[in-house]
């Protein structure tokens, strides 16, 4: 029977690079699961249900909250998106670990209902980075950039209270930091004692 798996939630601010080292993450330890959001907008060119969102009407989603389906969910631009609790709780049945790339907010949501979720919180090596970044982008004007700023600092008050902060400034270091974040999770005391049964627990 397989171990559990855990679930790990990357966090961090807008242009700080979590899709990317999520990326790399996948390509070198492909059985990883990554959470799927529901979402009640529309499909755009190309999406399929299931792979890039799991799409709901507001009568479905609404119905998911009242049955407390979600891990966290929050209206965004007038659509919901949330994390469905089934395909993370299935997915670490099976063994496999979880990725969530959630905001700072959805973090802390999805913490409170399961405080054994192991919270990393990436960071730019600096902010004059994290500006270049996010105009290098050429996505949004100076002056939301600023906004973002603004907006990344105050999530970055939050990051002393996460279980490990990983630095961006290299990709393949931050993606080996965060490989060894999860294998040094697997071989906690507690989780290996429990998993171990009787076998080693038998008096000589």
């Amino acid at each position: 029977m397989a171990n559990k798996g855990k679930t790990f939630i990357i966090a961090g601010p807008s242009g700080v690079g979590k899709g990317t080292i999520i990326d790399r993450l996948f390509k070198v330890q492909p059985d990883l699961y990554f959470s799927v959001s529901a979402t009640t907008r529309a499909p755009r060119p190309g999406e399929q249900d299931g792979v890039h969102y799991h799409f709901l009407t507001r009568e479905q989603f609404a119905s998911w909250i009242e049955e407390g389906a979600f891990l966290e969910y929050a209206e965004f631009v007038g659509n919901f998106y949330g994390t469905p609790k089934r395909y993370v709780d299935e997915a670490m049945a099976a063994g496999r670990d979880v990725i969530l790339d959630i905001e700072v907010q959805g973090a802390e949501l999805v913490h409170r209902q399961r405080p054994e979720t192991v919270r990393i919180f990436v960071a730019p090596p600096s902010w004059e980075e994290l500006e270049r970044r996010l105009l290098h982008r050429g996505t949004e004007d100076p002056e939301k950039v600023r906004g973002r700023l603004i907006r990344s600092r105050e999530e970055f008050l939050l990051a002393r209270y996460y279980d490990y902060l990983v630095i961006n400034n290299d990709l393949d270091r931050a993606v080996e930091e965060i490989r060894a974040i999860m294998m040094a999770e697997h071989c906690r005391a507690g989780d290996r004692y429990d998993s171990l049964g009787s076998v080693l627990r038998e008096p000589v």
